[in-house]
């Protein structure tokens, strides 16, 4: 069976699935080199992807290199924290409402993630990708980014030979192989980060317009997903609360940042979870009869954070950049506004991360007998 592990969206939140990587790489044998054939990342989930697939060596290796990234880092190694560089890309906004509404030069963007570019060339072995696929290590790599042109989600994978591309209804899978452009175009969050031009297009952050986050790994022949969430929703009963003011805006942006890099990977995880018990209902003459032969049950996996991401970034909202700092004040992205989910996204601070790393760890432990049961161990 070809296993599968499907990384989601986040921003910073993401450091909680390198905690969970951490945790099965302790489960799994020193000498394991990528217990994962298949490996889709979307947004800051194609970061630990690419991470994981584009390095040489054992697998506990690999995620103990990826944590100490995670452990260290700060604002100014994803995107410009100084006042000079966020004032230039507000100027570079204003500026575009006299051409249309479009940036003159480069793609217009609150932040300027340049240092992520330049930290994740210099960390991701991009000719490596290759080398695990000759070898039989890896049987494909994807990473899924939003096109501007057309609207659909486009998933740029790398892959052995017998992997076609796909077309579906707003989505499709392209194979090229990958480069530093499609990682900063799946992580490219609209109006924070520039835009990415790829060929002759423009793509953003994946998640944005992808509705179906499981089916890539499936069109690559995967048939047993392990599924890495940011979302406390499906361990939480979301009590509502009385609200003394209208929503912020930064409330109104973290419904808007959910919605895209949380609701559909649920919602996916649903529609696949019926699938299921309809396909282990059918007997075989039947599939044979109505020529449903492909439709067979997939062995899923899915584990979400245990705590409040919410809660947790409320500790850490002081320690952003001042610039940041200040402007996120003003549009409610505080504990008082209820816009703390939004800042949750841009918290990548090592405080932050490292709580997230822990609790990652805390939760792959606590489903130790499933994940085993998943490896066959």
């Amino acid at each position: 069976m070809s296993k599968a592990l499907v990384l989601t969206g986040g921003g910073a939140r993401a450091a909680y699935q390198v905690g969970v990587l951490k945790g099965i790489s302790s489960i799994l044998p020193r000498s394991v080199y990528n217990p994962f054939p298949i490996i889709c990342g979307t947004s800051a989930g194609a970061i630990n992807a690419l991470s994981i697939a584009g390095r040489a060596g054992p697998f506990r290796l690999r995620t103990k290199k990826l944590e100490r990234i995670w452990h260290e880092l700060t604002p100014g190694d994803v995107y410009r924290t100084d006042a000079t560089g966020v004032i230039k890309n507000t100027f570079h906004i204003l500026a575009s409402f006299i051409h249309s509404g479009y940036g003159i030069g480069r793609p217009i963007s609150l932040l300027d993630n340049s240092p992520l570019r330049q930290m994740m060339e210099d960390y991701v072995k991009f000719d490596y990708l290759d080398t695990a696929i000759d070898n039989g290590e890896l049987q494909a790599i994807a990473v899924t980014a939003m096109s501007y042109a057309s609207g659909k989600s486009v998933t740029f994978f790398q892959g052995q030979e017998q992997i076609a591309a796909w077309n579906r209804s707003r989505r499709r899978g392209e194979k090229i192989p990958l480069s530093i452009d499609h990682l900063m175009a799946s992580t490219a969050i609209p109006g924070l980060f520039p835009a990415v031009q790829i060929g002759t297009d423009y793509f953003g952050d994946g998640a944005v317009r992808q509705l179906k986050p499981i089916s890539p790994a499936l069109h690559m022949g995967a048939n047993k997903l392990l599924i890495i969430g940011v979302s406390d929703n499906p361990t939480h009963s979301q009590r509502s609360t009385e609200m003394p003011h209208s929503p912020s805006t930064a409330q109104i942006v973290g419904h808007m940042f959910n919605s895209a890099f949380i609701d559909a990977v649920e919602s996916d995880l649903e529609t696949l979870q019926s699938v299921n018990r309809l396909a282990s209902a059918l007997p075989q003459s039947l599939r044979e009869k109505n020529n449903i032969t492909d439709l067979n049950p997939v062995d899923v996996l899915s584990i979400s954070p245990s705590e409040s991401i919410d809660k947790i970034a409320q500790k850490y909202l002081h320690e952003l950049p001042r610039s940041l700092r200040l402007f996120l004040r003003l549009t409610g992205a505080t504990a008082r506004g209820g816009g703390s989910s939004a800042a949750s996204y841009l918290l990548f601070e090592p405080g932050f991360c490292r709580d997230l790393i822990a609790m990652g760890t805390a939760d792959e432990l606590a489903k130790e007998d499933e994940i085993r049961q998943f490896f066959g161990l």
